[in-house]
């Protein structure tokens, strides 16, 4: 695998149901140096009974006298919307992705063309669904959010036809810090033997830079044009400029990562012999004199004798004179 992290930048449903603005979400996404930009892809009567209430998240942030069902028609992509939006991200030359909340949306989704099924974190205990993404057999990022990890191996052994990279995520919007539990990633990376990336909710970048510190290979973040727009996601979102903030630590971060070999960086060995110290003469020191700790010290620069070899130099006979302050 690559050691660039695959960036997700998750639109979802932060357009509100407009092309326009998907549009110019999409072109920020490009502008901050993002590989993917996904979206949901949902028809709402099949998604939501009726009577199913918002989560606690979605009533503070929509409007309170409207269902799940209202909220959601309202934020639904069309057929045409997914052909439009898939164009338009071709000629960004930036990866549309979406991902499908049922396995008719799933069918579509593989008609277009799609290289990677995500599933949400809401179906991985959906056996139906997990085994129609499985009879494709394309790769998959599963989230794991609510998820124990019987659950998570529940999934995985369903979709033994698929290349699996498991995202941990923590299901609450915003996600507070002492939620996230960042080591359960490592979890499921030792226990699975599979790449792990991170789904990140909390507010702010530090999660995210931290994950792939640690290891995720894929980072998805939610982001909007305005955390002040109407709409159930935008508040835990990233803004554009926060966006690319995320995007150039991450690829900073890649490249402190290093190959792990302790050994002198190139851009360090120049300040060796700067920093370093060697064996000098304390005072002057005529010829034949006995090196002892009364006659040499220790000092920069460390183009002389190394430290090191302290205890072979004292009390042996020095070979010519030395001035106070000359390498030995």
């Amino acid at each position: 695998m690559s050691d660039k992290t695959y960036i997700i930048a998750e639109i979802g449903v932060n357009h509100n149901g407009s092309i326009d603005l998907a549009k110019e979400m999409i072109d920020l996404a490009v502008e901050s140096g993002v590989d993917a930009v996904k979206f949901q892809t949902f028809i709402a009567e099949e998604l939501v009974v009726k009577s199913a209430k918002k989560a606690e998240y979605q009533q503070k942030t929509t409007a309170s006298d409207e269902s799940q069902l209202e909220m959601l028609k309202k934020l639904q992509l069309s057929r045409d919307d997914h052909i439009v939006l898939l164009n338009y991200c071709k000629q960004k030359d930036l990866q549309f992705l979406s991902t499908p909340f049922d396995i008719t949306n799933l069918d579509y989704l593989i008609s277009l063309g799609l290289p990677v099924v995500k599933i949400p974190s809401g179906e991985i205990t959906n056996l139906p669904y997990l085994r129609a993404v499985n009879r494709y057999g394309k790769n998959v990022i599963l989230s794991t959010g609510m998820s124990t990890l019987d659950e998570v191996a529940a999934a995985i052994r369903v979709l033994d036809n698929c290349g699996i990279t498991l995202l941990h995520c923590t299901t609450e919007y915003p996600c507070p810090f002492d939620a996230v539990n960042l080591r359960a990633m490592l979890t499921m990376k030792e226990s699975f033997r599979l790449p792990v990336g991170y789904s990140d909710h909390t507010n702010g970048i530090e999660v995210p830079i931290a994950a792939v510190a640690l290891g995720a290979t894929v980072i998805e973040k939610h982001f909007t044009l305005d955390r002040n727009l109407p709409g159930p996601d935008h508040k835990a979102s990233l803004e554009p400029n926060e966006l690319k903030a995320m995007v150039l630590a991450i690829r900073n971060i890649e490249q402190a990562m290093g190959d792990g070999i302790k050994k002198p960086a190139i851009a360090e060995i120049k300040n060796i012999a700067v920093a370093r110290k060697s064996i000098v003469a304390k005072q002057n020191i005529l010829k034949g004199e006995i090196f002892s700790e009364d006659n040499i010290a220790v000092k920069r620069p460390g183009t002389g004798i190394s430290p090191m070899k302290w205890d072979e130099i004292i009390g042996s006979a020095a070979m010519r004179d030395y001035r106070k302050d000359e390498l030995i």
